[in-house]
């Protein structure tokens, strides 16, 4: 079954850290490191996008020190990958409510998204700042604002003022550490999206573990609210 685009929500930092007797902080300092790897998975496989749970809308009720070390690693690893992704052709997507990122985050965000802005590859996109439900509100205020008429409004004028938007709906999505939810994240899109659960912790899902999801919903049949195609086989 083809697939272009797996979103993934990154769970499991801070208890690989707890079963080590380590700071939190370490969890998401492993954590980023699993990233190139699955960069480097979706690239081999030719994927269309792939999309990063970062840092999700409530995750601004953390300690101010845990959210000042994620935003130091996020920008660590941009600034130190950006030129490479680039040569790779990677397209980099911040999706979320960026304006709420410190001011020099932002810059970084920016510079990345400009330098790979006419690159054709995979899009790799980072969800930060990210709250679907805030999504949503923030896409119907901008339409009022806009003076879009109700008479209008379809899927693909709604999808034009997503965070998102110019990224496909996902056809899968990843949750690591054994939770089975969605965690207000891409509520919208993932509307027809299959969904892949396991036990593994992020920093030790690795590409093999990535190459398995794949595989596993390569098996799968979707259905889009249709009828299997093996009901209208006749024996």
């Amino acid at each position: 079954m083809n697939i272009k685009h797996v979103a993934i929500i990154m769970d499991g930092n801070g208890r690989w850290a707890r079963q080590r007797g380590l700071p939190r902080i370490e969890g998401h300092r492993n954590g980023v490191k699993r990233v190139n790897e699955i960069i480097e998975a979706a690239l081999e496989m030719k994927l269309k996008a792939v999309t990063f749970y970062t840092f999700s809308m409530e995750n601004w009720r953390r300690p101010a020190a845990e959210i000042n070390a994620l935003m130091r690693f996020l920008e660590t690893y941009i600034k130190s990958e950006m030129r490479r992704l680039h040569k790779e052709n990677v397209v980099f997507r911040a999706v979320g409510d960026i304006e709420k990122l410190p001011s020099h985050v932002q810059k970084t965000l920016r510079e990345f998204e400009e330098l790979t802005r006419e690159n054709t590859g995979l899009i790799v996109a980072s969800a930060l700042s990210y709250g679907s439900r805030t999504e949503i509100i923030h896409a119907v205020k901008d339409m009022i604002k806009d003076g879009v008429r109700a008479e209008d409004v379809d899927e693909k004028t709604f999808g034009s003022y997503l965070y998102t938007k110019g990224i496909p709906d996902p056809d899968l999505i990843i949750r690591t550490s054994g939770e089975m939810r969605l965690s207000n994240f891409l509520l919208y899109q993932a509307a027809y999206a299959e969904f892949y659960f396991t036990n593994i912790l992020w920093p030790d899902f690795g590409k093999s573990e990535f190459i398995s999801a794949i595989r596993d919903y390569q098996k799968r049949e979707r259905r889009f609210g249709g009828l299997s195609e093996k009901a209208g086989r006749t024996t």
